[in-house]
């Protein structure tokens, strides 16, 4: 029988690569977005017959009782705006998709007795004061700011996980998600490699908020989604918080040389300030996605970025 998998978000940048990773495993895929962030052109010409895209809100109940979510075995719920341009622009739909939304999949699951992978996010350790963040590290996440919708939301998601878990036995897992990236990122996303890639590219200026000294980690999509599905197989990590992410750490200005560099652009480098509660650096922990999923990244930064700047320039070369 054809292993059944729920995906949310499924036309977003990670939503949509996993569907088609997924569907190239020979898995039936139900794929399910409002379409607020995600792009309907994400998952144009996925394989018929075994893709069924829905059109929904996972905030709305009417998802716990849709026929084509029978006989689900797995879900990865990754709904949700993740770049500070859109969940800054609708706060209170990015609180309801990781709150409501999750208590929602969460439900689905307990109810199909199935697997789930919630996508929560490095955010969750805030601007932190424990460096590098392992998940034992609770974090310093300020609740009166821009980016709390986003922060607190998937806080709040993980303790709905953690209660399924601990009340149902529901068999979920957190994964924290660092920065990824690749040519998947629409060039407008507004994270820091679209952003400079596509300004590299053009000859725009590359905007570098702050002196360019705080520090990020750079995980490609493939290491990244390589991580999620063996989070999803391994009954080890039930009832566990993993991070997944490249402990690899740069400074934002030594990026944006790299970007300039490997795009061979005269583009000048321009700084600009530093947005409230920016993250002063970011590195994660990964003992134990080694130790419970024998996962760890395998792409470097820059042949990760040369991959994107190719892709991105056949995308702006298109008529």
């Amino acid at each position: 029988m054809e292993k059944k998998v729920l995906i949310t978000g499924v036309a977003g940048f990670l939503g949509s690569q996993l569907a088609k990773d997924l569907l190239a495993a020979g898995c039936v895929v139900v794929g399910v977005d409002n379409l607020s962030s995600g792009k309907i052109t994400n998952i144009k010409g996925l394989s018929e017959g075994r893709f069924i895209f829905k059109e929904m809100d996972v905030c709305s109940r009417k998802i716990l009782t849709d026929p084509d979510f029978l006989n689900v075995q797995e879900i990865y719920h990754l709904a949700s705006a993740a770049s500070p341009k859109y969940y800054q622009a609708s706060p209170f739909e990015t609180i309801n998709v990781n709150t409501i939304g999750t208590k929602n999949m969460l439900e689905l699951a307990k109810r199909k007795q199935a697997k789930i992978v919630y996508t929560s996010t490095s955010e969750a350790y805030g601007d932190p004061e424990v460096h590098p963040q392992p998940e034992t590290y609770r974090g310093n996440v300020n609740t009166w700011g821009p980016r709390a919708c986003y922060d607190e939301a998937k806080r709040l998601g993980e303790v709905l996980c953690y209660l399924y878990f601990t009340e149902y036995q529901t068999k979920v897992k957190v994964a924290r998600i660092f920065n990824t990236y690749s040519a998947g990122l629409a060039n407008n996303d507004g994270r820091v490699i679209s952003n400079f890639v596509t300004q590299a590219l053009t000859g725009e200026d590359m905007t570098v908020y702050g002196d360019g000294t705080q520090t990020r980690s750079f995980c490609y999509v493939t290491d990244t989604l390589n991580g999620l599905k063996l989070l999803m197989e391994k009954d080890e990590a039930n009832g566990e918080i993993i991070n997944i992410g490249n402990p690899t750490e740069y400074p934002i200005i030594e990026l944006a040389h790299l970007v300039k560099t490997l795009s061979n652009s005269a583009s000048n480098i321009t700084f600009h300030p530093l947005p409230v509660d920016d993250p002063k650096v970011r590195r994660p922990v990964i003992d134990k996605a080694k130790e419970l999923l024998s996962w760890e990244p395998a792409i470097t930064l820059e042949n990760g970025l040369k991959e994107t700047i190719e892709e991105y320039t056949k995308k702006l070369n298109q008529p």
